[in-house]
């Protein structure tokens, strides 16, 4: 370290607690480097010589001791706390070259900057994650997974990709600036301002992915499996195909859930969902669809409510099972996470006068001057997901809760 390097701190606070026998290392240290140092705290200097930097504090004595917070020892200690932080992530140590950076399992990925969770996510980096910006088939043999075999096999797939830019939202200059896919995350918060909520109606992610990647050619930024875990499929800078007129200004999710349906119309239902004990609704995995992906091992998915849920969509009566807890935690999550991401995007759904939700699809300009968190049947006439059980105050109410 520069002993006659000057620094600049704006807020010196760390919010840290410290045994008292370590900040007075700390402090020792610190004062041993930093007496020649010049010091500016919101833009007046402030002159270090060894009078001015005081004595380290006392530890305290016997086992019982507690932990003494920094702030307790005035004005100067907390300066070098603060000092101390910045020089460790400014280089005074850096890595060495080939030194690993170790992710910790809940970052999403925004315009190539990460940002965490709080809950577990598998992006398309990762060993069984799904990966949307490739262009063969995922779930074919490998011999006939490459575009050529693939456009020739399935009539839907008409382009090798399933995505493109959001430069459409950006004017002619700034549009060819990100063309390549250097997206700034400042532009791109300029962009986004709605999260669309799907069900999938396949029942999994793996059977999700494979329907929209094989064999519809399709998109979406984030799929939701039944056990919670979060799979990102592209970096949100992308325009997924998920939501047609939402598409450039939305991220959008595959919640794993068969679907609501007409009653008398639900013998799908009896297919995912049997009874387990009284009280007790399992989700049960056809076995025609082969292996169901799911990460965690002998997961057993329960709906959040083990009756069906009935209520009404877009004007009609439909009947659908719950999503798991599970869901509904790392939904939470994410959605605090993007509400806080992208500034624009409201931690609220589309309400109507008296406060409730709206349940079909939202008047065009209503829809273009909204921000927030959204179902794929406000935006379209012909769908109806999320669905009427999916729970918007837990998700809304506890994504709120997880900001404070």
């Amino acid at each position: 370290m520069n002993q006659n390097s000057n620094f600049r701190v704006e807020a010196a606070d760390s919010g840290r607690e410290w045994g008292a026998h370590t900040a007075g290392v700390l402090f020792s240290a610190a004062r041993r480097e930093l007496r020649s140092t010049n010091f500016f705290v919101r833009g007046r200097k402030l002159e270090l010589g060894h009078e001015g930097l005081g004595e380290p504090p006392k530890p305290a004595r016997g086992p019982r001791a507690l932990p003494v917070p920094i702030a307790a020892f005035g004005l100067i200690p907390r300066l070098l706390s603060a000092i101390l932080l910045l020089a460790f992530a400014t280089g005074c140590r850096t890595a060495r070259p080939g030194a690993p950076l170790v992710r910790t399992g809940d970052e999403i990925i925004v315009a190539g900057k990460l940002f965490h969770t709080g809950t577990p996510v598998v992006t398309w980096l990762d060993p069984g994650g799904y990966d949307a910006y490739r262009v063969e088939r995922r779930f074919s043999p490998v011999e006939e997974s490459s575009w050529e075999a693939s456009k020739a096999a399935v009539k839907a797939l008409t382009t090798p990709n399933r995505y493109n830019s959001r430069g459409a939202a950006l004017e002619p200059e700034r549009a060819g600036a990100v063309r390549g896919g250097g997206w700034e995350l400042e532009t791109l918060r300029e962009v986004v301002d709605q999260f669309v909520l799907h069900f999938d109606a396949c029942g999994t992610s793996r059977q999700c992915f494979k329907v929209l990647h094989d064999v519809r050619g399709l998109s979406v930024h984030f799929l939701l499996d039944l056990d919670g875990t979060i799979y990102q499929t592209l970096d949100l800078k992308e325009r997924a195909w998920h939501a047609t007129s939402a598409n450039t200004r939305s991220v959008g999710i595959e919640i794993a859930n068969i679907g609501a349906y007409a009653p008398g119309r639900d013998a799908v239902l009896d297919q995912w969902y049997q009874a387990d004990g009284p009280g007790r609704t399992r989700v049960t995995v056809p076995a025609k669809l082969g292996e169901d992906g799911i990460r965690t091992a002998g997961f057993v998915a329960r709906p959040a409510r083990p009756e069906r849920v009935r209520g009404s969509v877009q004007g009609q009566e439909l009947v659908q099972y719950d999503f798991t807890p599970e869901q509904y935690a790392a939904l939470t999550k994410l959605t605090a996470t993007l509400c806080q991401v992208f500034p624009k995007l409201k931690c609220d759904f589309p309400r109507d006068a008296a406060g409730r939700l709206v349940t079909g699809k939202l008047a065009e300009e209503e829809l273009a001057g909204y921000a927030g968190v959204l179902g794929h049947f406000h935006i379209q006439t012909n769908k109806v997901d999320p669905g009427p059980a999916f729970d918007w105050e837990r998700v809304i109410g506890g994504a709120r809760r997880e900001r404070r």
